[in-house]
């Protein structure tokens, strides 16, 4: 009896560190370019590529210095640069909500779309997927309050980031915290998977999220990654389904939307309560945001399938 748990427990951390070490080999490479594109003033330049969308979106120009620290790195960064920028300004609900939409889908292209180019998406389909859509979602959101009547109220800041740690050190601090928590939080994620498995809890999860899945052309062995992504992070959910697809638990066409959609929806627990310390509209930046990758992603699944932003396998929907 002994022998089995020790030998379930060591095939366990095996996996769990199977896991971890592909994500490792693509986010440590990414997180080194992110600095070195930053230190050589990639943010800045970009800023100012991005001054013009702001303006069409109805955003003071200078907030694409935020959006483009966000791009480049995480959410929480973008947060710092502008308060920085725009902390004297006085914002609209509606203009602090329709820049949320902006951040929302449009961070962490470098880090995360290297994870999704292991998944299975190509640059060039993450690049178009989670910059175009932040546009497309903050030009309808925009276009959303103009029909029903802008939102004049000065929005209230509740919260202001403190800035990292400056210099070289204190960067290396952050990454190796993060990449730290990274494990634990995978380790407690396939813990908790393999414990939802014995007890059957995941065969009800599958069975309550296959009227979502079949709409969005998603077959039901990519449920458990989907809703982990959705609520945690496309990182972790990432994590899973690239073991899947690698043992051939997932076809390729259901790792590409499953993706796909957690490009435009994800992490929708942690980083909305970081919105929301902007003032942003709650209904907007939390259903608004998932009605509209349920939508995209919908559209996309009705594609031929050389329309797919890769070569795809056989589908598993329905299986």
């Amino acid at each position: 009896m002994s022998s089995n748990v020790v030998g379930s427990a060591r095939r366990f951390l095996i996996d769990v560190l199977r896991v971890y070490t592909a994500l490792l080999k693509v986010l440590v490479p990414a997180l080194i370019v992110v600095k070195i594109l930053d230190e050589l003033g990639a943010t800045v330049w970009l800023g100012h590529l991005l001054a013009p969308l702001m303006q069409l979106l109805g955003l003071p120009p200078e907030l694409g210095i935020a959006w483009a620290a966000t791009l480049l790195t995480n959410i929480f960064t973008g947060l710092v640069v502008f308060f920085e920028i725009a902390g004297g300004m006085s914002l609209s609900v509606e203009q602090i909500t329709v820049f949320s939409a902006l951040l929302l889908i449009g961070h962490s292209i470098p880090v995360e779309g290297a994870v999704a180019r292991r998944a299975g998406v190509p640059w060039w389909a993450t690049i178009v997927l989670r910059l175009g859509g932040a546009l497309l979602f903050a030009l309808l959101l925009g276009a959303c309050y103009r029909l029903v009547g802008d939102d004049p109220r000065p929005t209230e800041l509740v919260w202001r980031p403190e800035p990292a740690a400056p210099g070289l050190a204190g960067w290396l601090v952050n990454q190796l915290e993060a990449l730290v928590m990274i494990f634990l939080i995978i380790l407690a994620l396939m813990a908790l998977l393999a414990v939802l498995r014995r007890m059957g809890v995941e065969r009800v999860i599958h069975i309550a999220l296959s009227p979502l899945l079949r709409m969005l052309g998603i077959g039901r062995a990519a449920a458990n990654v989907t809703v982990i992504g959705a609520t945690l992070g496309l990182t972790y959910g990432a994590g899973l389904l690239i073991r899947d697809v690698d043992s051939g638990v997932m076809g390729k066409r259901d790792s590409v939307l499953a993706l796909c959609f957690l490009g435009l929806c994800h992490s929708v627990i942690e980083d909305t309560l970081l919105i929301l310390l902007l003032g942003a509209d709650l209904w907007a930046v939390l259903w608004g945001r998932l009605l509209f990758a349920v939508v995209v992603i919908a559209i996309m699944a009705r594609w031929p399938s050389h329309w797919l932003p890769t070569r795809l396998g056989n589908s598993s929907i329905g299986s």
